[in-house]
């Protein structure tokens, strides 16, 4: 979507980008992506993120490849395929889509490893914070990804890149809880070809949704390539105009959108240079 002017960014903007950012956990919405919104803290770190890129200063930095460590974590209520239980082809086939949805932006993963854990309650997203203190692996700039049983009727959730300190409660929250039937050969219909995880670790790196704010007329993700969306899109509606009066369709192709895995196919350029400079000042060097 359309985002502010530089000049306008830089006034809104806080003093540095090494600016501590607090965490406020709202409430998730009950389907769907279960991300929280982005903090109004988050969103003027942003605004620096836009001054930044438009600096003219980090279009080498953002053509480097990165390489990001990788954990997988499947939380289960019990060792059945039904209490969320997953097997090594479905974890193999997930990491594949994570590496090809990617890998065209300027990212390349390193499996670590997955281990398994059986415990109900953490199985259901109970004790986040206990979960995760207990199985989170590398530093901040490792993706841990959780498969649950159950995560409050969503898909999945992750958290956006922030200043933290190494073993504060916000370094531990960080990573993706994904939905297990959501992986390559689950049982969501029209969402297991595993492009939850992908949708999911694009806000890990620093995306928004297309249709942030709910506009047509606003910033929105504020990423300038991205048309205006009103609103989410669902299924594969071709042809979809949520704001007529703004140039381009809604981007129903787009991972940051809430379409069909099967309709899934692009992050676009300005994407790519949000992700990669995102990770360069919030992950890269942890």
């Amino acid at each position: 979507m359309r985002f502010l002017s530089l000049a306008t960014a830089a006034l809104m903007a806080p003093a540095a980008l090494g600016a501590a950012v607090p965490e406020v956990r709202p409430a998730r919405p009950g389907f769907g992506c279960g991300t929280h919104e982005p903090t109004q803290a988050q969103i003027e770190a942003t605004k620096e993120i836009v001054v930044l890129e438009a600096s003219g200063n980090y279009s080498i930095e953002a053509r480097q490849t990165k390489n990001v460590d990788v954990y997988f974590h499947v939380v289960a209520a019990s060792t059945a395929l039904s209490d969320g239980y997953l097997t090594s082809k479905m974890l193999d086939d997930q990491f594949k889509v994570l590496q090809t949805t990617f890998a065209p932006h300027g990212f390349s993963f390193t499996f670590k490893g997955t281990d398994f854990t059986i415990n109900q309650s953490w199985a259901d997203d109970g004790a986040e914070l206990a979960m995760k203190k207990k199985l989170r692996k590398g530093t901040y700039r490792a993706l841990n990804i959780y498969f649950q049983r159950n995560i409050g009727g969503n898909f999945g959730y992750c958290y956006f890149p922030t200043k933290v300190a190494s073993g504060s409660d916000d370094f531990y929250y960080d990573g993706c809880s994904i939905l297990f039937s959501t992986v390559p050969g689950g049982s969501s219909t029209n969402y297991n070809l595993g492009y939850t995880v992908t949708h999911e670790v694009g806000h890990w790196f620093g995306l928004y949704h297309t249709f942030q704010g709910g506009s047509c007329t606003g910033s929105g993700d504020f990423v300038a390539d991205t048309p205006a969306q009103l609103s989410a899109s669902s299924g594969c509606p071709t042809g979809r105009d949520s704001c007529p009066q703004q140039a381009g369709l809604d981007p129903i192709h787009n991972f940051m959108d809430y379409s069909y895995d099967t309709c899934y196919t692009e992050f676009t350029s300005g994407q790519r240079t949000r992700m990669n400079t995102y990770f360069d000042q919030y992950r890269a060097s942890a």
